[in-house]
């Protein structure tokens, strides 16, 4: 072999798969024997990740999902858990039969490294879009949990995607579970007629004892400085981090951002709105009082689009139905069986000159891998995540200030509500910024 010819590095490779294309419902996977012999992936060809996050779902569902792909190679997790950190090691090395796999609590770490292709980002919702912006800067494709943490960050986050042609994936399943994408393939092609009403419940949460609200001792393995991160300063609590830290505002959104995520983009994207959003929101929410929860723990909202669709939202469950002027669809629960007003609509076949929405059977974790091979976008790319994250946020920020608010989705802005555009942003602490 001529010695000039230079060496060809594993991320230019994974990039060149683009080359054996991609089907209109997911991504094709290159075949082992590309990478090495006896059907086996070569290591040295593997996309190499980093789990950045590895507590509950982190460590059960996105770092399991990775370990268990043959064409990927986990060589870093952190957590500002050491033990969590190191428990996720563990299982690496156990898996892979070997001790390759390095443990960190401070992410920059990862993002400094040249061999990792890519990180999924398991955190707290207010670190999801700091760190996917350092991590994208750095080179890396991202794969982040839902949701942003304000309508701000999202435009940023989308924005930056675009501009370094990073694959970055929200990582969510909804798009790859049989009876959302049923749902959405049948109000997009017209079997329930024009699309009417959208009906979502979510569930309620029931916050923790005020005891565990209360100000304690640090744990000794735990970095709590590096879990605020940009969020503003207050004393550790255990109902404060890992699960609990969804009910307050500095660092998430509340049941209507972490399950409003799943059911309602099945509703943006039926209503083909998922590039877009409504126009106008209101609706009612009840408010904890005492304790340091502050996010709403009941709530109704109203969501009207420029194309007369109402989308109602309100706690009390995991269902979703779109009503139309010719029938309707609906699921009773999370998972449910998809049901009908007639077995015309539940039996009707989508044929191959209608709309087949995009997914992929194996879920958003594998169809991130086909994607950082073919360079295209997966099925939740960063555009679709903020479109959707925005209403949700402009939900929050209707119950909040307990009024009707007028949205330009095309400006990304309130109308006349100089309070309401205030709150698209908020301060982040020093020394991060986006």
């Amino acid at each position: 072999m001529n010695n000039k010819i230079k060496k060809i590095s594993r991320r230019n490779f994974i990039k060149s798969a683009a080359v054996l294309g991609a089907t209109a419902v997911c991504p094709s996977i290159l075949p082992s024997s590309v990478f090495g012999a006896d059907s086996q992936v070569s290591p040295s060809n593997k996309i190499t990740i980093g789990c950045i996050g590895v507590g509950g779902h982190g460590l059960g569902v996105n770092f399991n999902a990775f370990l268990h792909q043959p064409d990927v190679q986990i060589v870093a997790v952190c957590d500002v858990d050491r033990g969590r950190a190191e428990n996720a090691q563990s299982k690496a090395h156990s898996h892979y039969k070997n001790k390759d796999c390095a443990s960190y609590t401070d992410f920059r770490e990862v993002l400094a490294r040249k061999d990792i292709d890519a990180v999924m980002v398991s955190t707290p919702d207010h670190w999801h879009v700091p760190i996917s912006l350092m991590a994208i800067r750095a080179g890396k494709d991202v794969i982040c949990e839902k949701p942003t943490l304000t309508i701000e960050e999202g435009r940023v986050l989308s924005d930056t995607v675009k501009r370094h042609g990073a694959v970055f994936q929200t990582s969510t399943e909804d798009r790859s579970v049989p009876q959302y994408h049923r749902m959405a393939e049948l109000v997009r092609n017209g079997r329930i007629g024009r699309l009417q009403t959208i009906r979502v419940t979510l569930p309620i949460w029931g916050g923790t004892p005020l005891e565990m609200q209360k100000p304690a001792p640090v744990p000794p393995d735990f970095d709590y400085e590096m879990w605020l991160g940009p969020a503003p300063y207050a004393p550790y609590a255990p109902g404060r981090c890992h699960f609990h830290f969804r009910w307050i505002r500095d660092y998430s959104a509340g049941m209507l951002a972490d399950w409003g995520t799943h059911m309602i983009d099945t509703s943006q994207w039926a209503n083909n709105t998922e590039f877009s959003g409504p126009e106008q929101i209101e609706g009612k929410g009840i408010f904890p009082t005492e304790g340091i929860y502050n996010a709403a723990k009941e709530f109704h909202l109203e969501y009207t689009y420029a194309n007369g669709v109402k989308l109602l939202v309100d706690s009390g469950g995991t269902s979703l139905r779109f009503e139309g002027t010719d029938g309707w669809v609906s699921n009773a629960s999370w998972r449910a069986p998809v049901e009908a007003s007639s077995k015309k609509i539940l039996n009707s076949v989508i044929r191959p000159e209608e709309i087949h929405l995009y997914t992929c059977p194996g879920g958003e974790h594998r169809n991130f891998l086909d994607c950082v091979k073919s360079r295209r976008n997966p099925y939740f790319p960063a555009e679709i995540g903020h479109r959707l994250c925005t209403l949700l946020h402009a939900g929050n920020i209707a119950l909040l200030l307990g009024r009707k608010l007028r949205w330009d989705p095309v400006k990304e802005e309130f109308l006349k509500d100089v309070t309401a555009n205030q709150m698209r942003s908020r301060p982040m602490r020093a020394p991060w910024t986006l």
